[in-house]
C-alpha cells in the first residue's frame, strides 16, 4: 500500500476520535476540528516516523497535546466574542444539562495535565506507560495525575447528581 492512501486509511478512521478528544481537552468543536486537521497535517509530514512508532496512537496522541499546548500559549483564551449581550443573569440551567455538558464542565475544571491523563487514558483507551510515552513524563506520575484526577471528579457536584438520577 502507498503512503497517501495508507494515510488517507488512518486519517478517516481517526478523525472523529481526535476531534471529540480536542473537545474532551477544552476546545470548542471547531477548534478541536481544527486541532484534529493541525495533528493529520504534522503526522502526514512525518508520517515515516509515525509508522516507525512502536505505538501509532499514543504518537499521534503525543502530537496533539503538543499542537494544543502550543496553541494555548500564542493564544489569548479570557474573552470570547459573543453576538448577544446578557441584560440579566442567566438562570441556572445546572439541572437541566445532559450528561456530556457535566463530564465537560467537570474536566475543565480539572488541571491539564490531569485532564489529558484522563482523556488519553478513559477516552481513547491508552494504558499508562501510553500515556507517559504521549506526555513525555514518567509512568508513576501518570498513576499519580489518574489518581488527584478521579478523586477531583468523584467529589464533583455535577457529576454526583447524574451518579443520583437527577437529570
Amino acid at each position: 500500500m502507498d503512503i497517501d492512501a495508507d494515510f488517507s486509511d488512518y486519517a478517516a478512521s481517526r478523525w472523529h476520535t481526535l476531534v471529540r478528544t480536542g473537545v474532551l481537552l477544552g476546545c470548542s468543536v471547531t477548534d478541536a476540528e481544527d486541532l484534529a486537521q493541525q495533528t493529520l497535517l504534522r503526522c502526514y509530514l512525518k508520517w515515516a516516523n509515525v509508522e516507525r512508532a512502536a505505538d501509532r496512537d499514543a504518537y499521534v496522541a503525543r502530537v496533539q497535546l503538543n499542537l494544543l499546548r502550543q496553541s494555548r500559549r500564542r493564544r489569548w483564551w479570557g474573552e470570547r466574542a459573543s453576538d448577544r449581550l446578557p441584560d440579566r443573569p442567566m438562570s441556572d440551567t445546572t439541572a437541566q444539562i445532559d450528561d456530556a455538558d457535566a463530564v465537560a464542565r467537570a474536566l475543565r475544571q480539572l488541571p491539564d495535565a490531569q485532564r489529558q491523563s484522563v482523556v488519553l487514558r478513559h477516552y481513547l483507551h491508552l494504558t499508562e506507560q501510553q500515556i507517559a510515552q504521549a506526555t513525555g513524563v514518567a509512568r508513576g506520575t501518570v498513576k499519580s495525575r489518574l489518581s488527584r484526577a478521579l478523586a477531583a471528579l468523584a467529589a464533583n457536584p455535577d457529576l454526583a447528581a447524574l451518579r443520583e438520577g437527577r437529570p
